[in-house]
């Protein structure tokens, strides 16, 4: 069945009753079959590069991308989050129409929200209880949920609404936000895969200059302006729906892989400066002070385009058929990347754990590093357990 077959198929569930003309048709590449394991990699890296930067003060986050350019763990696990999104039901948006792929969506919308309230409960609880018995006061103001103190019912209250602003949970609000209103986006994708990206970024351009953002509690707006990050999520849909393979001739010119590699190593040269008063003495302030400090809450121009060139770079020379993919030193990753949710989950949880624990004992760098390790190789048995629960409700097939 060819691209256009499924779209007069879906044209017909949604009650038009005409076939779908050469306009309206699927102008998308829908991926083909088969299991392309970079996004569960880079998935379950940005998982752990997520876990390490919660941890405030923590040596081992020097490893992790922010420290090597503009954009960070976040950005990346937005743009995976609307690839794989994509990946999921732009085929069943194709073969069994809009509404059955619409309400898969949202039943995935509505588990990223029972996650996010088991978490933020489990959250607020445990920061509380730790001031409490450990006298550190000061925790519930440094994650952000001192309303907890004399507003106990309107901070639980804005937290069901995704307008908490304790500390960590930002991302997860974030996914929930975009996923709930993925459904009309993958319906105009499919159709017009470039005009939905430029309304995607006329719709950036417009909150960053008309400053829209969603309000937060107590104060505020939210961390992360989803009109702004909307536009990495909208991004990575474009990718799987093979966004970039129609400019392929154009892409696979070498002048624009050299002009990458520039504008790496200048984003590279400049974030590593801002570590070190001496060096931001050497850049022209015109040159060094757009990027210093670093514009996250409405994604930068200069972060989102280190993240498009990051990405275009690396799957230049990352191929979905590289062998190396499929041993067993990139399995970990990728088990997390598979279970990202609650991968992702655990890791906030123990990235307080791990906070908490530094701050009340040794914060020597070996302790960083324990505890680094430690959390990391706990969100990984999670993945693994979880691939294992899932194995054992598949029946075995009878011979």
């Amino acid at each position: 069945m060819t691209i256009l077959d499924r779209w007069n198929l879906y044209d017909n569930d949604i009650g038009h009753g005409s076939r779908a003309s050469p306009v309206t048709a699927a102008r998308a590449v829908v991926p083909a079959q088969g299991h392309d394991l970079r996004p569960d990699l880079f998935c379950g890296i940005a998982n752990w590069f997520l876990f390490l930067d919660h941890i405030p003060n923590n040596a081992v986050s020097l490893i992790t991308i922010r420290n090597f350019g503009f954009s960070g763990g976040a950005d990346l696990f937005i743009f995976i989050s609307g690839y794989t999104a994509s990946m999921l039901y732009a085929r069943m948006m194709l073969e069994r129409g809009a509404i059955v792929a619409a309400t898969r969506v949202f039943s995935r919308a509505w588990r990223l929200y029972a996650a996010y309230i088991v978490l933020f409960t489990i959250y607020i609880v445990s920061i509380g209880y730790a001031a409490e018995q450990y006298a550190a006061p000061d925790i519930i103001g440094e994650f952000n949920v001192s309303g907890l103190i004399d507003q106990l019912i309107r901070t639980l209250g804005h937290g069901l609404l995704l307008q908490s602003k304790a500390r960590n949970l930002d991302v997860l609000q974030l996914y929930i936000f975009l996923m709930a209103l993925f459904p009309p986006v993958l319906w105009m994708m499919l159709r017009k895969p470039d005009m939905t990206m430029i309304g995607s970024l006329a719709l950036y351009c417009a909150a960053r200059g008309f400053e829209w953002n969603l309000p937060s509690f107590p104060d505020g707006n939210w961390y992360f302006n989803p009109f702004c990050w909307q536009l990495l999520f909208v991004f990575g849909a474009w990718v799987a729906l093979g966004g970039a393979t129609r400019y392929r001739q154009i892409l696979e010119r070498p002048i624009l892989l050299y002009l990458g590699i520039a504008f790496l190593i200048f984003a590279l040269v400049v974030t590593v400066a801002g570590h070190f008063a001496e060096l931001t003495e050497v850049f022209p302030k015109w040159l060094f002070d757009p990027s210093n400090p670093d514009e996250k809450t409405n994604l930068a121009p200069y972060r989102a385009l280190h993240f498009v060139v990051l990405a275009f770079v690396v799957m230049r020379f990352l191929p979905k058929d590289w062998p190396a993919l499929r041993s067993r030193i990139f399995e970990p990753a990728i088990k997390c990347g598979q279970h990202s949710v609650a991968v992702f989950c655990v890791g906030v949880f123990l990235s307080f754990v791990g906070h908490f624990a530094l701050i009340t004992s040794s914060e020597s760098l070996l302790m960083q590093v324990f505890v680094s390790a430690a959390g990391i190789s706990m969100m990984t048995l999670v993945a693994y357990c979880i691939s294992w629960t899932g194995q054992q409700d598949v029946r075995p097939s009878r011979t």
